[in-house]
């Protein structure tokens, strides 16, 4: 946790199908909580349903001040932060503002692990996704930008020319 004062983001790992209750329980202590959704069609035995579920499976992200660093454990759910060697690891806003847009939007994303070899810096200069950095990388001819996630290993994935096509 850093030593400062000023309210940051952090990831948290909650336990397997539990970001939407732990959502509501910090939202209720009024601790400013972003929880990615994304709509996906799920197949029962007798039907098909439209449901939202969390773009990243037990992970929810949380803007807090230090002195709350304790608090989110009153939620049920909340395992642990990500943290690296046993510091909580803030995340950058841009990073935070980057996935918000990009779900917020609509816009067609993968997420994949983080196990892909660095690219080119970029910075985005027009449409929803504007001033948002990434990192490119040619697949193909198919132009892709990972959105990468501090800390937590994971990457929102974008094709470029779909997100063009779009506009």
């Amino acid at each position: 946790m850093e030593k400062n004062t000023e309210p940051s983001w952090y990831a948290l790992y909650t336990k397997s199908r539990a970001e939407k209750k732990v959502y509501e329980d910090l939202k209720n202590q009024g601790i400013e909580v972003y929880l990615p959704l994304k709509r996906e069609q799920r197949q029962w035995s007798d039907r098909k349903k439209w449901v939202e579920v969390p773009v990243i499976s037990s992970y929810i992200f949380i803007k807090i001040h230090p002195v709350q660093y304790r608090d989110v454990f009153n939620a049920r759910g909340v395992v642990a932060y990500v943290s690296h060697k046993g510091k909580a690891v803030p995340i950058p806003e841009r990073e935070i503002e980057a996935m918000r847009r990009t779900v917020e939007n609509k816009l067609a994303f993968s997420v994949e692990s983080d196990r892909l070899k660095k690219g080119e810096k970029v910075t985005i200069t027009s449409g929803p996704l504007k001033g948002i950095e990434g990192e490119v990388e040619n697949i193909k001819g198919t132009k892709k930008l990972f959105l990468r996630i501090s800390h937590i290993g994971y990457m929102l994935v974008l094709n470029l020319d779909e997100v063009e096509r779009n506009q």
